[in-house]
């Protein structure tokens, strides 16, 4: 976060009862708070969606920083390099990654099947940035699709919508070798798509194409299984105690914390821009508003957690397994209402112009206030 900000720690709960103790506790990040960011520039020539990247607006175009393990630090850096870029124009959202990989398989070929059973490339778009109503899309080397809408993350029940469609949807996948054959070495694969704005409003609440500044949440993950050349094919490696596959290795841009790519609240900020990649180039702007949600996130896990073992909720911070950090500009602490079955915590902003709410369901909203 911009050192500009400073935060003062408040303990809300110092030691950790018994009764919340060990698996009792809800899973939440176990990293610090900090998304990555990306500026998105608009072009003024849409690329043909080939899975080259050979155009100039690709190539002036800024990679993000190369994927890390979904956990973060905590594991060590992916075996293979993978990053993405992001651009834009009045009809598409288009994005393009690449993904180094000395053996390049897949054997999905029906569209919606679960593609991570391959190595696949994963985009996932929440637009408002409410952890709720969001876009799944995943990617093989044979360029076969899977795309989905969430209502919610599956940790608040879900559900997913698989029957969902981008409708209109261009993709497109180059690779740097030969597919399915472990007689050669490759270098990867490089995937191209197309979004339409047209479809990506459903669940923006906001106008699309993005205006200039507009910052959606978004990420980025990659799935790559441990694989073994035997009888002229690729395998799966079997791991001999369990007789099943090793797990899969997850890869993401903004890392999650815990294995878990549905935490909406942990994707990186992209930020959209009206200039053009030939242009002069923009700095990403945080809002710090995005800090008073993470501490309304911290609430929520905490009163997961509680509910856990009590059967309900609690309208005292001091009852929650969480520290919280106290945001300059915002009335502290923070309101909770609770019934049996639901709980909202709310905080105000000093000067009354508005509110940031969650529930029990994780969803975050604002609220304003004029006079």
């Amino acid at each position: 976060m911009p050192a500009a900000f400073t935060f003062i720690l408040l303990l809300a709960h110092s030691i950790l009862t018994d009764s919340l103790a060990g698996d009792s506790l809800f899973p939440q990040p176990q990293i610090p708070f900090a998304p990555k960011t990306y500026v998105c520039y608009r072009t003024t020539e849409p690329p043909a969606i080939d899975g080259a990247l050979h155009e100039t607006s690709w190539q002036q175009c800024p990679w993000t920083d190369d994927f890390i393990d979904i956990e973060g630090q905590l594991k060590p850096l992916p075996r293979y390099r993978t990053r993405a870029k992001m651009l834009w124009d009045v009809e598409y959202f288009y994005i393009a990654a690449e993904l180094q990989e000395p053996d390049v398989w897949a054997t999905l070929m029906q569209r919606d099947t679960v593609i991570f059973y391959d190595n696949d490339f994963e985009v996932f778009i929440d637009p408002d940035g409410d952890t709720h109503q969001y876009y799944e899309l995943e990617i093989n080397a044979k360029n076969t699709v899977w795309d989905l809408l969430l209502i919610k993350p599956y940790r608040d029940g879900g559900p997913a919508v698989n029957g969902w469609d981008i409708q209109g949807l261009k993709t497109a996948v180059a690779v740097q070798g030969t597919l399915n054959d472990p007689s050669d070495k490759d270098r990867g694969w490089t995937v191209e798509m197309a979004l339409p704005w047209k479809v990506l409003k459903e669940c923006a609440h906001r106008a699309t194409p993005p205006e200039s500044g507009d910052q959606w949440r978004i990420n980025f993950s990659r799935v790559q299984w441990q694989i073994e050349k035997k009888d002229g094919r690729y395998r799966k490696i079997i791991n001999p105690q369990t007789g099943k596959s090793f797990p899969e290795d997850n890869w993401a841009w903004s890392p999650q914390g815990l294995i878990n790519m549905h935490y909406p609240e942990m994707w990186g900020y992209v930020q959209f821009s009206q200039k053009t990649t030939a242009s002069q180039t923009e700095v990403f702007s945080y809002d710090p508003d995005e800090e008073v949600k993470w501490q309304l996130r911290r609430i929520y896990y905490g009163q997961r957690s509680y509910h856990r073992s009590h059967a309900g909720y609690s309208e005292q911070l001091n009852d929650l397994p969480v520290e919280i950090e106290v945001v300059e500009g915002f009335a502290w602490p923070s309101k909770i209402f609770t019934t049996p079955l639901l709980f909202e915590a709310r905080l105000e902003s000093s000067d009354r112009s508005r509110s940031w709410h969650i529930n029990q369901d994780g969803r975050v909203w604002r609220e304003d206030h004029p006079e």
